[in-house]
C-alpha cells in the first residue's frame, strides 16, 4: 500500500485533513467486514485517491466495493447516509429515536402537543420508565455537513423548564423526576455540548457521547433504518415511513406490512435473508 500521509482530504463540514487510511480500516471493520475485505477495499481506495478529494467521494467508492464484495456489510456501512435518507421531514427521524429510547426499557410517544404553564409545546418523542421521564426535542439534516448551534439547546432548556413546571403542580406525576434531551443525526458545535452538558440536557449526536453516539447506539443494538435496506425501492421505503415503519426489525416481526409491495417469491425471500444477515 503507497503512503498517502501526505494526502489532504476535504471533510463534509468544509475542514481539510491529512488521508488517514487506519480511518478507513476502522469503519470498515466497525461494519463487520472480513479482514481480507478490508485490506481490498482499503488498498483500491488507497491507490485510486488524490488530493483534494472529498469525504463523501471517498465514502461513494469505498460503498461501492463494499457492495460488489459483501451487500449485507455494505448496508451497515451506508448507516449514516441511509439515516439522511430518512428525509426530507424529520417524522421517521422521531420515530427512529423513539425505538432507540424503547430499547433502553422506556415507553414512548411520538409527537405529543403538552401543556407548559405558560404555553403549549410540540414535543417529538415522550419517553417514561420507571417515574422518569425525558422530553426529546430531534433535529434532523440531511446534510452531512450541518451542525446544531448552542441556540437548540438554550431553546429547549426553556421549553422542558415550563414543561416540568406544569407536571409538577399535577399530582398525576407526584414522585416523577423529568429531564431533557436533544437527538441529531449530524452534530453538535463545541458551545452547544458545553452549555447542554452544563444545564443538564442529555445530549446525542452522530458521534456524542464518545462512544455512545447514535451510529454506535445503531450499531450495538441493531437498529437500523430501512433505508440501508437494498431488496426495497425508494417509494416502497417510503410508504413504510409513512405507516411508523422506520427500523428493520418491524419488518423481521412483522412480514405482512410488505404484502402490498406484492413482491415476487425471490423478492421476498431476497428481502427476507437481507433482514437476518443485518440483524
Amino acid at each position: 500500500m503507497k503512503n498517502n500521509h501526505y494526502i489532504i482530504i476535504k471533510k463534509a463540514s468544509g475542514e481539510k485533513e491529512a488521508f488517514d487510511v487506519e480511518k478507513l480500516k476502522g469503519s470498515l471493520r466497525r461494519a463487520g467486514a472480513e479482514e481480507s475485505i478490508v485490506h481490498q477495499v482499503a488498498g483500491e481506495i488507497d491507490s485510486w485517491i488524490y488530493d483534494g478529494i472529498t469525504t463523501q467521494k471517498i465514502y461513494s467508492r469505498a460503498f461501492g466495493l463494499l457492495r460488489k464484495k459483501k451487500k449485507q456489510v455494505a448496508s451497515r456501512y451506508k448507516l449514516k447516509k441511509a439515516i439522511m435518507e430518512l428525509g426530507p421531514t424529520g417524522f421517521p427521524f422521531e420515530h427512529l429515536m423513539g425505538k432507540i429510547l424503547e430499547k433502553q426499557g422506556y415507553s414512548t410517544e411520538v409527537g405529543q402537543i403538552i401543556n407548559g404553564r405558560c404555553v403549549s409545546h410540540e414535543v417529538d418523542v415522550v419517553a417514561t420508565r420507571d417515574k422518569v421521564q425525558y422530553f426529546v426535542e430531534c433535529k434532523y439534516g440531511q446534510s452531512p455537513g450541518k451542525t446544531i448551534s448552542v441556540q437548540v439547546p438554550l431553546y429547549i432548556r426553556s421549553r422542558v423548564d415550563d414543561i416540568i413546571a406544569k407536571r409538577k403542580e399535577s399530582g398525576e406525576y407526584e414522585g416523577f423526576e423529568f429531564g431533557g434531551w436533544v437527538a441529531t443525526n449530524t452534530r453538535f458545535t463545541s458551545d452547544a455540548i458545553a452549555y447542554g452538558t452544563c444545564c443538564g440536557l442529555n445530549l446525542l449526536s452522530w458521534d456524542y457521547p464518545l462512544g455512545n453516539g447514535l451510529k454506535d447506539i445503531i450499531d450495538r443494538e441493531k437498529i437500523y433504518p430501512i433505508t440501508v435496506l437494498h431488496y426495497l425501492t425508494k417509494a416502497q421505503k417510503q410508504a413504510l415511513m409513512e405507516q411508523g415503519i422506520v427500523i428493520c426489525r418491524q419488518i423481521l416481526e412483522n412480514p405482512k406490512v410488505v404484502d402490498p409491495f406484492e413482491l415476487t417469491s425471490r423478492q421476498h425471500k431476497n428481502l427476507m435473508n437481507e433482514l437476518k444477515n443485518l440483524l
